[in-house]
């Protein structure tokens, strides 16, 4: 996420871990008297989370993990220094940096002229220079609003017929506190109604295949923040228009696009978001990789976010396919992380009541 941006997410699915806690929002601004404003700024949140995880995991390892194999009836992890450690459990929460959507069209451009919006720290770089961004969510429009208060002539095309934008605030402000609750979950992924169904992975892979993809569409579908609206006011945005082809001329762009039109730029930006699939994360082992059940990229897994490989367990967006799109939230990590401790105790429970050992302190989990 570049410098500048904000989050999307309102207050409550904003907090990590838990909205209501000593590790909420509030609770970080209580203790250390910080500022924190609405929309919260990604500096702020950076610092909040350094705060929570100064408080649940001081002495994480910060080595790279290079490879994570299968180990007999665990895992082996191989680090940057190449020391190894062994675990029976492992848990991946590597995110999404490396299931960044790339369209075919940006093959054989040169990152100078073509890029991914999560490619970038800093937009102010383009200043001055006309940028053609492809993409109708909150990481195109608002990386479009950031680089022309920078000073660059920045256009925006999308293939949706029209831009969608959330009003959720708007919404929140007319039902009042007493409402709200009752249309609306705090971890803010869905419209009215659905967000209560979408809150509770339970009861939403409970429904039919046949309704929870529609739903889920509906839930995460391409959207922008209303508050972007004014701050794209010099941003000209187009819709139902697709890059049909690109290509290099000098030192700028050519691309055509499925209107029939034009255009040479300085530099093409897609915020075509991010496409799960495990095997793209270079630490996963490919002969572990394969021995995961999966769907289009994502592992199917059971209660406690466990994979088909007993011990591996993927939290985050991976988890999305199985429980729905709370997944792809931080939100989603107070299931997550619930849905995985309450299966790790029990297992601990069940093997000291059947005396099949003693688990080390170290090595059912990393």
């Amino acid at each position: 996420m570049p410098a500048g941006m904000w989050l999307r997410s309102n207050w409550t699915a904003t907090c990590i871990a838990e909205y209501d806690g000593p590790l909420n929002l509030d609770s970080y601004i209580a203790e250390t008297g910080a500022k924190v404003t609405k929309p919260v700024p990604l500096d702020d949140f950076i610092a909040y989370g350094t705060w929570v995880q100064s408080k649940v995991a001081p002495d994480v390892d910060r080595r790279w993990v290079t490879k994570v194999a299968k180990d007999g009836d665990g895992f082996v992890l191989t680090l940057g220094d190449e020391s190894q450690l062994r675990a029976r459990r492992m848990v991946v929460a590597a995110g999404i940096a490396d299931f960044v959507n790339r369209p075919g069209v940006m093959s054989g451009l040169p990152r100078e002229l073509a890029s991914h919006t999560a490619d970038h720290a800093d937009l102010s770089v383009f200043k001055n220079q006309e940028v053609l961004v492809v993409g109708g969510g909150q990481s195109a429009l608002e990386s479009a609003a950031l680089m022309s208060e920078s000073g660059a002539d920045v256009e925006v095309v999308a293939r949706a017929e029209k831009i969608n934008w959330l009003h959720g605030g708007k919404y929140h402000r007319m039902l009042g506190p007493k409402l709200v609750p009752l249309v609306y979950a705090p971890t803010d992924v869905g419209p009215m109604g659905l967000s209560k169904i979408v809150a509770k992975p339970g009861l939403f892979t409970a429904l039919p295949r046949s309704i929870q993809d529609p739903l889920a569409y509906r839930a995460i579908r391409p959207a922008g923040a209303a508050w972007l609206i004014p701050r794209l006011a010099d941003v000209q945005v187009g819709t139902g228009i697709q890059v049909t082809s690109a290509k290099a001329v000098g030192d700028r762009v050519h691309v055509e696009l499925s209107d029939g039109s034009a255009r040479e730029v300085d530099h093409l930006m897609f915020g075509t978001g991010y496409k799960v699939d495990i095997t793209r994360y270079p630490f996963l082992d490919p002969a572990l990789a394969l021995q995961v059940r999966t769907l289009d990229g994502y592992p199917l897994m059971k209660p406690g976010m466990e994979s088909s490989v007993p011990g591996l367990h993927f939290l985050g967006a991976p988890g999305a396919r199985s429980f729905g799109p709370l997944m792809r939230f931080v939100a989603g990590g107070w299931y997550g992380a619930e849905s995985l401790t309450r299966l790790v105790r029990n297992s601990r429970r069940k093997t000291a009541t059947s005396g099949a050992g003693r688990l080390e302190p170290t090595g059912d989990g990393v």
